[in-house]
């Protein structure tokens, strides 16, 4: 990836959920990675601890653990990684992979897809989400069935790539939920027109 721009920012830690493999998308989308709740805090902290100097009558916030998140976003925006200590995500703009209202994938989108497979190869990954999302263009009812069609296309090249029979899969199309950008300007539907890959980092 070229021109890369790299990004290092605390963010919640997240704990990556799997379901049934299945063929094609959800009709009852999960929520998308990231959007979990916290895990919880390793050490049991004292709101009473005078060591802490809080003013008086303040008490504690409950523990977050707080995760280190690493995102490569090529000068385009067309392709997005992010790394946690826990799990690798990449985000495909539709463009890359799809015409305008398909879900039919190109030749090139297929070489792109056949890349990441051999990411979760390295990872040796077993559960693998494909997540479909839209813009807000356009009914929300055309927005789920596009996504849905186009998180599958995506799956399908990933069955054919890994060939694995072991593999779990997670295929869902969202729609216009869990935007990432304004869809008030192109370029905010541009990214939140995208399709997601993720799976659990390193897996032994």
């Amino acid at each position: 990836m070229t021109h890369t721009r790299l990004l290092l920012i605390g963010t919640l830690a997240t704990l990556l959920a799997t379901g049934p493999a299945v063929a094609h998308a959800d009709d009852g989308p999960s929520v998308p990675p990231g959007t979990e709740a916290s895990a919880s805090a390793p050490v049991d902290l004292d709101a009473n601890d005078p060591d802490l100097k809080l003013p008086d009558g303040a008490t504690l916030a409950e523990p977050k653990v707080l995760d280190i998140k690493s995102v490569v976003e090529d000068q385009s925006g067309d392709e997005r990684r992010e790394d946690t200590n826990t799990d690798v995500k990449f985000a495909l703009q539709a463009e890359v992979l799809f015409g305008k209202d398909s879900a039919k994938i190109g030749a090139q989108a297929r070489a792109r897809i056949a890349d990441i497979a051999e990411e979760i190869k390295v990872q040796n990954a077993t559960r693998i989400r494909v997540f479909g999302f839209t813009d807000n263009l356009g009914s929300s009812a055309h927005g789920d069935v596009l996504s849905r069609k186009r998180a599958n296309a995506v799956h399908g090249i990933l069955v054919q790539e890994l060939s694995d029979a072991n593999l779990t899969y997670e295929v869902r199309g969202y729609g216009e939920d869990y935007p990432i950008a304004d869809n008030s300007t192109e370029a905010g539907r541009k990214k939140n027109r995208r399709v997601e890959i993720s799976f659990p980092r390193g897996e032994n």
